[in-house]
């Protein structure tokens, strides 16, 4: 196959991917802090809720979890509409379905990190009579956090790459103006080429830094 590669006609599409990856990392971003949110309060809820009165959260969780990620939000985007008798723009049923399919991970992480201490350290709290929540902000927290780094740095570049499910709705990420340049262009190889190597260039730091958090904070530490 002889053929002519010409990276060179995307200079003319800079901006059009400078935006596409703004989109991506303002997603990643938003839904990622969003997620956080959602997970402390269903792991700790898990983690102090009796089972009899948490089954709503693991409900939650099984639902997000053990469902594909283009599923949720193909679903939150068709079917809630006709559910709740509103229509839902693109942008936030993407949004919705990426904060809580995130979040129900984060939770199990939140949930693990916790477990993970000794609950001697609690009982000790309570012996010189430190409150339960003086007892998770002060003993507990600062050492779930060490074993919790390096699953969050994970889950966060999971994240990024699945903000590319986006372009299935036409928002305007990354791969969906590939996608539009392509069309225009019909150069697809030196497109997506581009797309996958910006995404490269995004994740490689990212890690590297999670393999450095897990050398740090890692169970081998």
């Amino acid at each position: 196959m002889n053929y002519h590669w010409d990276f060179g006609m995307l200079w003319h599409y800079r901006w059009l991917l400078a935006g596409g990856l703004g989109t991506t990392i303002l997603y990643t971003i938003g839904t990622v802090i969003a997620g956080l949110i959602v997970g402390l309060a269903v792991g700790l809820g898990r983690s102090i809720l009796r089972p009899i009165y948490a089954w709503p959260l693991q409900l939650y969780l099984g639902l997000f979890r053990c469902t594909p990620l283009l599923v949720q939000i193909v679903w939150f985007y068709y079917a809630l509409p006709v559910i709740i008798g509103v229509n839902i723009p693109a942008p936030i049923a993407c949004g919705i379905s990426l904060t809580l399919y995130t979040g129900a991970f984060y939770a199990e992480i939140f949930r693990g990190g916790i477990e993970a201490i000794d609950i001697g350290q609690t009982e000790a709290g309570r012996a010189i009579g430190m409150r339960r929540f003086k007892i998770f902000r002060r003993i507990i927290l600062p050492q779930a956090i060490r074993v919790m780094v390096p699953a969050f740095i994970n889950q966060t570049i999971m994240q990024l790459k699945n903000t590319s499910l986006v372009s299935t709705l036409a928002v305007g990420d990354l791969l969906y103006q590939g996608s539009l340049i392509t069309a225009e262009t019909y150069r697809p190889l030196e497109v997506y080429t581009a797309v996958a190597l910006i995404y490269f260039a995004v994740l490689f730091p990212l890690t590297l830094a999670a393999e450095v958090a897990d050398r740090r904070f890692g169970r081998h530490k």
